[in-house]
């Protein structure tokens, strides 16, 4: 009897007990990464914006987490990448700026970085890219020699439609044209995921999926456009009808890995390179100050969010400071890999914060270098020289201004003292740029930074 009453006992207590992880045990999760380019902080629907609806995008915060201080470790299209897919912030190895000498000049990713693909390929992962590389053009430099089994997209930045040199490397390593005359990138690039992710059976993979949307120029197929009949802005009109675009094809990809059974053995992210360079796109950064290219909260903090159903528990808010060099370590954790020491990652692994173990905060030093520009957040505080503000150090509390508003430096020198101790002993052990832009394009990055006018574009 006694044993009878233990049973049953056990099987109440079981079926009591919340499961987070049914994931199959000891199987390999897929990952996915979604890369949105120039989308400010304030766009999206998961950040509040209700003019342009984007409920896929918006499912993957919904089925997850969406990070309120989400950053990128680089405030520009590139160096943001480079951080991403080494997990190092990339000034540790000199890729602090875009190309901006062209297709040939010696530009790339350091053949002596080791990338997310890298790492997940020798794990067994399949692995594939598709959309806008941007770190490196020449051969030894491409995807498919940086642990990518397959790319399709192209080197750097394109029109969107009929890009003229788009590689697929299903067909050849090189750049070609000739695409249909409907051809657009964002819809392309969503049926090519769904077309490798529905390929990949019995075997985890990584499909890294940056678009090149929102960035410029902007253009938008009419039944995209058609959507938006009460927005009389032309620009903002084309830059919602490119979301909307974007949100489709995620939602192409969503429904994939839903049809194959595997939502509850995906990890998927999505996050946005940088900041939003708001009057060129109309891209909107919400309170924060600045935009793309500069140190301001405007330029480094982007929508961030992550799922993986049955592991980390849905509709969380997750306040404290992450950042993209995160994703990997997270990924590697999630695949069952032991972070090696050797590998000097700057990113930690996420886990134990979005499941709850770790009640903590992930980081509590963050930085940035992006030429004469820089910043520190150190818990809540932050001291920081953007371009906005020239020649000048302004000291934020951001847990009470978000908005920067407020330089209280004058009265908290002791707190600027220790902030620019501890950004300066990061700094040392940073590398000199690898390449530095042309002249023509420094006069370009002066007149950016200028409050009354439009950031570049590269």
């Amino acid at each position: 009897m006694k044993y009878a009453t233990l049973v049953l006992l056990t099987i109440l207590v079981v079926s009591l007990t919340p499961v987070l992880v049914r994931a199959e045990p000891g199987k390999k999760p897929n990952i996915i990464v979604i890369l949105s380019d120039d989308v400010g902080w304030g766009e999206f629907g998961f950040q509040g914006n209700t003019q342009i609806p984007t409920p896929n995008i918006d499912s993957i915060a919904k089925n997850g987490v969406r990070f309120t201080n989400g950053y990128i470790a680089a405030t520009y299209c590139s160096p943001s990448r480079a951080g991403f897919l080494t997990g190092r912030y990339p000034t540790r190895f000199g890729h602090e700026f875009n190309d901006v000498n062209g297709p040939g000049a010696p530009f790339g990713l350091p053949l002596t970085e080791t990338t997310m693909a890298d790492r997940l390929k020798a794990q067994g992962y399949a692995t594939c890219i598709v959309g806008k590389w941007h770190l490196g053009g020449r051969p030894d430099y491409l995807p498919m020699k940086r642990g990518f089994d397959e790319f399709y997209g192209t080197v750097a930045n394109t029109p969107f439609f009929k890009p003229i040199a788009l590689i697929d490397s299903r067909i050849s390593p090189l750049p070609r044209g000739g695409t249909a005359e409907n051809y657009y990138t964002t819809d392309a690039y969503g049926e090519r995921a769904v077309d490798w992710i529905s390929k990949q059976k019995g075997k985890p993979y990584f499909l890294y999926l940056p678009f090149n949307a929102q960035h410029a120029p902007l253009e938008a197929p009419k039944n995209y456009l058609d959507r938006f009949p009460d927005i009389k802005d032309e620009s903002r009109r084309t830059f919602a009808a490119m979301m909307s675009a974007m949100d489709d094809a995620v939602g192409r990809v969503l429904a994939q890995v839903r049809e194959m059974d595997e939502e509850e053995n995906t990890l998927i992210f999505f996050f946005s390179d940088n900041g939003g360079p708001t009057k060129q796109t109309t891209s909107s950064n919400g309170p924060l100050r600045g935009y793309k290219a500069t140190t301001s909260e405007g330029g480094t903090r982007v929508p961030f969010s992550v799922q993986w159903k049955g592991t980390i528990p849905p509709g969380q808010t997750f306040e404290y400071p992450i950042q993209n060099l995160d994703i990997l370590p997270t990924a590697m954790a999630a695949a069952g890999v032991t972070i090696d020491p050797a590998w000097k990652l700057d990113g930690v692994n996420l886990m134990p914060f979005l499941t709850g173990a770790d009640k903590g905060r992930p980081h509590e030093t963050l930085y940035w270098r992006f030429g004469e520009q820089w910043a520190i957040r150190k818990g809540d505080w932050k001291l920081v020289a953007s371009a906005i503000d020239p020649g000048k150090q302004r000291l934020i509390n951001l847990a009470d201004d978000i908005s920067e508003a407020k330089d209280l430096s004058a009265k908290n020198p002791e707190k600027v003292k220790e902030l620019k101790e501890d950004w300066l002993a990061w700094n040392a052990q940073q590398m000199e740029p690898l390449w530095a832009p042309a002249s023509r394009e420094k006069k370009k990055d002066n007149a950016a930074t200028q409050p009354a006018t439009k950031p570049q574009q590269d």
